[in-house]
């Protein structure tokens, strides 16, 4: 029994179909059908099952199990919006205004050399390794992006700039007066975004200043929400065992069975 709908499963297993078809498979050269095959995905997204396990349950190889699980990562992460997409339903929404907050999701990959010797995929914030995913959420913490993956070690408004989301989110606060509210670690990164002020040194920030921190740190905090219901709905984004790169698919998939199952995309 997993804790998903049946429709999630049957979603899956239509995109699989559709994706055999167009590859021409003639019935009956698959281990597993379809809604099998969705299963297996499903239960190495909501319960991190093993591989291995899957394999025996379903009685295939481990290999072939590899591949129909990577093969329902495609699909799914194929399904997933676009940046620009997702803005313009944001914007079609009428929300007054975006949250972007980053988000490691730790991997188990040996570490991986980066400029200067650095180790690539490490990150010293959260000291573990992990690749780093932007998420662009609702004003109510639901999320209606994911970034690619970049490495554990990138500040996030590195990241955010390499996936053009600075500008994009820039645009959209100077031509529809919606702005993207952020942590400090996206300081003075866009004109767009509004972030808390930083203390200076040796000085105390004023009571406007403080009271603005209040209330962008108070309506930001739900940007939590978007990352925790990711990661919790699905055990997979807590650690992946995978190639650090396949994080890209993991999130984007993540997302598209996250909308499913609440049906829900802005």
């Amino acid at each position: 029994m997993l804790d998903i709908r049946r429709e999630t499963a049957e979603f899956l297993a239509r995109l699989l179909k559709d994706h055999r078809e167009r590859l021409g498979t003639r019935r009956g050269t698959r281990a597993l059908g379809v809604f099998k095959q969705a299963v297996l995905v499903l239960r190495w997204f909501v319960d991190d099952t093993r591989l291995v396990q899957l394999a025996r349950d379903n009685e295939i190889s481990t290999p072939t199990a590899y591949r129909y699980l990577h093969e329902g990562l495609t699909v799914l992460a194929d399904h997933a919006p676009d940046l620009s997409t997702a803005l313009e339903r944001a914007a079609q929404a009428g929300y007054t205004h975006l949250n972007l907050d980053g988000t490691v999701i730790r991997t188990d990959r040996v570490a991986a050399p980066g400029p200067n010797g650095a180790d690539l995929w490490w990150s010293g914030k959260h000291r573990h390794h992990g690749g780093n995913i932007q998420v662009v959420s609702t004003p109510d913490g639901w999320p209606i992006w994911v970034s690619p993956v970049r490495p554990g070690r990138e500040h996030d408004t590195t990241c955010a700039r390499a996936h053009n989301l600075v500008d994009a989110l820039n645009r959209l606060a100077a031509t529809l007066d919606i702005p993207t509210l952020t942590d400090l670690g996206y300081e003075n990164a866009s004109e767009g975004f509004r972030h808390p002020v930083k203390k200076p040194q040796g000085r105390e920030l004023t009571l406007d200043q403080t009271t603005f921190n209040k209330v962008i740190r108070g309506i930001h905090s739900v940007a939590e929400r978007a990352n925790a219901l990711l990661k919790v709905t699905f055990k997979a984004l807590r650690r992946v065992s995978l190639d650090p790169a396949a994080i890209t698919r993991i999130a984007r998939a993540a997302l598209v069975l996250l909308q499913m199952e609440h049906g829900r995309i802005t």
